[in-house]
């Protein structure tokens, strides 16, 4: 197992460096970048949303761009940016060399995985911050959606798979694949909007807050009323993201178990005069339950960084998931490929980890004899 796991960690190398590198030539080739967004903001052109991103990092290029044209500075005409007509080229080559832009795509490439390397992701180009402290600072949010609802998906699912498996064919089951299709078929966001007409003052009732993590009084209140809070704010984003999470799985827990439960050592055992609740937990549920348990750590890591953007925008809830998808929009560099860059290591890691996991519970599976 050890050499299996050091030829994983080896090939994490050539495969984080070639995401890295297709998602930088694709980012770099998109129009509208940081240069062009700044250019805009000076020349007044830039919509509302840019300008108040903006705001944050160019108010030093805008009194640079005064006091150039107080000069009397030349028009810059020969600008490979549109709209920057009447810009002095000055200062177009110092925003350039501010944003990093100077240098060749290729060096500026390898800089920046040097830099990736020691984990020195950079600050962002419009927020004043560091890409590490801006993940820090949005890391809560992101880590409450994603513990809650990856444990409530799984107190669900399992149970009522198995409860399926083993009724399988009743009237609990039409009734409760019903159920699953229905789950299955609301997107999470509409149903988030359902929840917000339905019980954060949309219409009916007014029980659950609309925004944020905890209250504004939150570092007043006792630990038992903070805990109150916490919970209270997270209900109904988490019920809107388990809706559509449990109906997958449940079905993966039913078909894994009706799979084990029709094989010969299940007859065997009930043959020995076994009862059916040591036949299912004693002898079953090891084996049906290998794939659900083991896909755990990639389930977190989808629910952690990519499951919740909708959810956060919808409840105003200021995550990971809204950070970088504002990035992204906002051609923020720094922060589209640090987090990116972060999260791709970790959820590589996160396979490796998955295929431990099925070894542990299973000792007879060996990738030892595999090669990667």
């Amino acid at each position: 197992m050890l050499a299996y796991i050091i030829r994983r960690l080896l090939l994490i190398i050539p495969t984080l460096f070639g995401i890295m590198v297709i998602n930088f030539f694709i980012i770099q080739f998109a129009p509208g970048g940081p240069v062009e967004q700044l250019i805009a903001e000076l020349q007044g052109t830039a919509t509302e949303a840019t300008a108040r991103i903006a705001g944050g990092g160019g108010g030093d290029f805008q009194q640079a761009a005064e006091a150039q044209t107080d000069r009397g500075s030349s028009p810059a005409t020969t600008s490979n940016y549109r709209g920057a007509q009447g810009l002095p080229p000055q200062l177009i080559a110092e925003i350039e060399r501010q944003f990093g832009f100077d240098r060749p795509i290729h060096e500026r490439f390898f800089l920046m995985m040097g830099n990736f390397l020691v984990f020195d992701f950079g600050d962002s180009y419009f927020r004043g911050q560091s890409v590490v402290d801006l993940v820090i600072d949005k890391m809560p949010v992101s880590i409450s959606l994603g513990v809650w609802t990856t444990l409530l998906v799984y107190l669900i699912s399992i149970p009522l798979g198995v409860r399926k498996a083993v009724r399988d064919g009743s009237r609990f089951d039409i009734w409760t694949s019903g159920l699953v299709i229905i789950g299955f078929a609301i997107p999470s966001f509409l149903f988030a909007v359902m929840l917000i007409v339905l019980f954060a003052g949309g219409r009916y009732f007014d029980w659950f807050p609309l925004r944020g993590l905890v209250s504004d009084n939150w570092a007043d209140l006792s630990l038992p009323a903070q805990i109150i809070d916490y919970f209270w704010h997270m209900a109904l984003p988490v019920l809107a993201m388990v809706i559509g999470g449990f109906a997958t799985l449940t079905m993966l827990t039913k078909n894994s178990f009706l799979d084990e439960i029709n094989k010969m050592y299940v007859l065997t055992a009930k043959a020995k005069g076994l009862t059916q609740r040591r036949v299912l937990y004693g002898h079953v549920f090891r084996n049906a339950m290998l794939i659900v348990v083991a896909g755990f750590p990639s389930a977190f890591i989808g629910v952690l960084f990519t499951g919740a953007l909708f959810i956060e925008v919808i409840f105003s809830l200021d995550g990971l998931g809204l950070l970088g998808f504002e990035a992204v929009v906002n051609r923020d560099y720094p922060v589209v490929f640090g987090t990116l860059y972060f999260f791709t290591l970790l959820g590589l890691i996160m396979k490796l980890v998955e295929d431990i996991v099925y070894t542990v519970i299973d000792p007879r599976i060996d990738f030892e004899a595999r090669r990667v």
